[in-house]
């Protein structure tokens, strides 16, 4: 998949969370996103200054996943638009008790086609 650029948001969505395995990294995704939600209510509410820490909060956590616990390079590298709107879906996912079930699948799939990732 690395050599081939991926060409539609169901495409990319398996390899988004193909590059999530790790319910730490996930956590530290879903903290990220969590407090980089409550930075934008504080740049609502009370200075528009905190818009500058809310991306800064958001990719800190996430990237601190990547690098140091998936040991892989964040999506938003090559397909930001995709990554942005996938970290909400994972988001959505996670909140709401699903993203589990999504992980087993893509790791399903991924050992049927002969590339199984880390956990």
């Amino acid at each position: 998949m690395a050599d081939r650029r991926i060409e539609s948001f169901e495409e990319f969505w398996p390899f988004y969370v193909g590059e999530h395995l790790s319910p730490i990294s996930r956590a530290l995704h879903f903290i990220g996103s969590t407090l980089a939600l409550v930075v934008l209510g504080v740049a609502v509410f009370y200075t528009p200054w905190a818009l500058l820490a809310a991306p800064i909060v958001g990719y800190g956590f996430a990237w601190v996943g990547h690098f140091f616990v998936e040991k892989n390079k964040p999506a938003s590298f090559k397909y930001p638009l995709w990554s942005f709107i996938a970290d909400w879906k994972m988001w959505a996912y996670i909140l709401t008790g699903r993203m589990g079930s999504e992980v087993e699948k893509v790791a399903a799939s991924s050992k049927k086609v002969g590339f199984a990732q880390g956990a």
